[in-house]
């Protein structure tokens, strides 16, 4: 079976490996020669994997028509700022016997949607699934046992997908909550940069605990406004995730989190300008759609008002404190 994977950031290259441990023929989707280059490099691989991976198994091009050529599944695992124009890339040679995998996280902020509604919006099909869970690439790439939500409207599409995956260190468990999934996967990033800050500002595990469980509380009241299920935060996209990038070190949006204590703006800028911070890009988008379907989630507001507006961090503490 023939897999494209569209990316070739550190999670494309570590869901290759999977594929490629699962004996399927792999092309990876790069913008440019210059990326590919620069992932095969020793250094790089080092330094996200703490190993070389990237041996033959590994397929790189920079045309969207040769990767996506006779592909059974598009793994689509861009950025969320970019993921319209590669869509619009996509949709030229997407054929209806493909099915489509989303891993990418957020809310596009020009169109005010989930990354699954995007992908509607340009490919008309109902083989589509998204995946989300606790799993950092660098866990993934050394086989440690990851699990992910699979979520699907079309129960083939799930087991396609999930077969494609499935190994000995991979688990996937099913839904058809795709927006619950979607959500959980974004505002983790948003909860996690918060986290982090509790965590800059010095105080300890019991407190990010308090949080992380008055954070789940709300999650749930917004899964139920939207009509999502409120059982997905008790799954892998759900608990699982938020345990894992509200407590890590590993995590980008935890660490900017406690970047952000400092309020070191010259600190900040150049955290911001070498990482890739979901959670920075997901706070603006969700807020909005937050206040278009008049939904009230006062802890948004908070880390909105802290990391656009620069409130003092300080009002996260007082807000566990006095919340009701």
């Amino acid at each position: 079976m023939k897999v494209a994977v569209i990316g070739t950031g550190v999670f494309s290259l570590a869901i290759t490996k999977v594929l490629n441990n699962n004996n399927l023929d792999v092309c990876m989707w790069a913008e440019s020669n210059d990326t590919i280059k620069k992932v095969q490099e020793k250094e790089f691989q080092k330094k996200n994997f703490g190993k070389i991976v990237i041996d033959n198994n590994y397929k790189f091009t920079t045309n969207m028509e040769e990767c996506i050529k006779n592909a059974s599944i598009i793994f689509i695992l861009v950025s969320v700022k970019y993921l319209e124009n590669t869509l619009k890339e996509i949709k030229k040679y997407y054929k209806n016997n493909m099915y489509i995998c989303v891993g990418s996280k957020g809310i596009d902020e020009k169109n005010n949607c989930f990354c699954h509604e995007l992908v509607k919006k340009y490919i008309i099909t109902k083989k589509i699934a998204v995946i989300s869970g606790p799993s950092f690439a660098i866990d993934l790439i050394n086989d440690e046992p990851i699990g992910f939500s699979i979520a699907s409207k079309s129960k083939n599409t799930n087991a396609v997908i999930k077969n494609a995956m499935e190994n000995n260190n991979v688990k996937l468990r099913e839904t058809n909550d795709i927006l619950g999934v979607e959500i959980c996967g974004s505002i983790k990033n948003v909860i996690a940069i918060a986290s982090g800050i509790i965590s800059g500002l010095g105080y300890k595990e019991s407190t990010q605990a308090f949080f992380i469980t008055e954070s789940i509380h709300d999650i749930k009241e917004l899964l139920y406004a939207v009509k999502g299920n409120k059982k997905t935060i008790n799954s892998f996209a759900g608990i699982g995730d938020l345990l894992l990038t509200c407590t890590s070190t590993k995590s980008r949006n935890y660490k900017f989190g406690t970047i952000l204590a400092t309020n070191d703006k010259e600190k900040i800028d150049k955290f911001l300008r070498e990482n890739t911070v979901e959670g920075y890009h997901t706070i603006k988008s969700i807020h909005k759609l937050l206040r278009r379907k008049k939904i009230k989630m006062p802890i948004i507001n908070l880390i909105y008002n802290i990391i656009e507006k620069n409130d003092n961090p300080n009002k996260l503490i007082d807000f566990l404190i006095t919340k009701k």
